[in-house]
């Protein structure tokens, strides 16, 4: 583990192609990192300790946990499979007709949900054998950018700046709870649901974050709002970076966002301020997750293709210790 000061450890044995996920296990600091070179690799982060790796046999544009050994993937080729690397077992779960490039694993239904770029949202139940097992099948208005989940509820953000609500109690039915449209002008990057369940932070690729709630009602729509961030003055002109991960503080609900200007910063949305900033990474951060008890951060260096293919710095992830009052909200005095 290579330490890069306030940056965090590089873990050794890092992807060799752009990161495309990272994901903490819910239980303990495994790590799982997805990746274009195909390879779904598990760290024993704490431990810099790679514990296994599973090659999809395509570019992985995501990953999640089903339990601590069990994890599926999303690829390029269209395939979502599932893969226990205990056990050294590969399923193939189901198939969309274009690249999957997200997916959730919806723990209280035992199934796996998939966002496709073939314009759907599909529910999968590993438990059943191929072909019997896509158990719902979603029209979307657009392709999936980005997926997230928190309590009862999953979002799905699609182009056009589509925002679909589900309620995962009745998400079999197919139909969302809510369709909205993206309160940003430009195109959704990430979304990532509050700890709380109350709502959801999204990123766009112009250097916004929106701040959003389920509740329709006029009270609570009062208290949304956007903020401008991974911005910086060169030459006298304002250079705007998309911003690439939304991470929340499992504890606090603080939040930390990426970006392609290759800085870190945490947020306190509710008092509307920064608290820290984590600067600056070699490249564009392309993803980052807290794990379960808030204590560690992981962030990818990992060039995102937005000046097209130019010479870049190496894929990395680097795990950080995180120190309370770089998360800790601080009221207004």
């Amino acid at each position: 583990m290579t330490d890069a000061g306030s940056l965090g450890s590089q873990l050794s044995s890092a992807p060799t192609d752009g990161i495309s996920g990272l994901r903490f296990s819910a239980t303990n600091d495994l790590l799982l990192a997805c990746s274009w070179d195909g390879l779904a690799r598990l760290y024993d982060a704490r431990h810099d300790n790679l514990r296994g790796s599973y090659s999809h046999q395509a570019p992985l544009l995501d990953a999640c946990f089903q339990d601590q050994s069990t994890i599926f993937t999303a690829g390029l080729d269209s395939l979502v499979k599932r893969y226990d690397f205990f056990g050294h077992a590969e399923t193939v779960i189901g198939q969309h007709s274009q690249p999957i490039r997200c997916a959730e694993y919806l723990q209280e239904l035992g199934l796996v949900a998939t966002g496709s770029w073939d314009n759907t949202l599909r529910l999968w139940d590993p438990r059943l054998p191929l072909g019997k097992n896509c158990v719902s099948l979603m029209p979307l208005p657009g392709k999936v950018f980005s997926m997230a989940q928190s309590g009862s509820r999953m979002v799905v953000g699609t182009s056009g700046r589509h925002v679909l609500i589900y309620d995962l109690r009745s998400i079999k039915s197919g139909q969302p709870e809510q369709t909205r449209e993206s309160s940003l002008k430009y195109q959704t990057r990430c979304i990532r649901c509050y700890p709380n369940g109350t709502g959801y932070a999204l990123s766009s690729i112009e250097g916004r974050v929106a701040m959003e709630y389920f509740d329709n009602s006029e009270q609570v729509q009062t208290k949304k709002y956007a903020f401008k961030c991974h911005r910086r003055s060169e030459a006298g002109r304002d250079v705007v970076f998309p911003v690439n991960a939304i991470a929340f503080h499992p504890s606090f609900g603080t939040f930390a966002t990426g970006g392609c200007d290759g800085v870190v910063n945490i947020w306190d949305g509710e008092h509307k301020k920064r608290l820290f900033q984590i600067a600056k990474y070699p490249t564009s951060i392309a993803a980052i997750a807290f794990n379960a008890d808030g204590s560690l951060m992981a962030v990818a260096s990992s060039y995102t293709h937005e000046q097209g293919d130019i010479d870049h710095p190496p894929d990395a992830v680097y795990l950080r210790r995180i120190n309370e009052s770089e998360v800790k909200p601080k009221p207004r005095k």
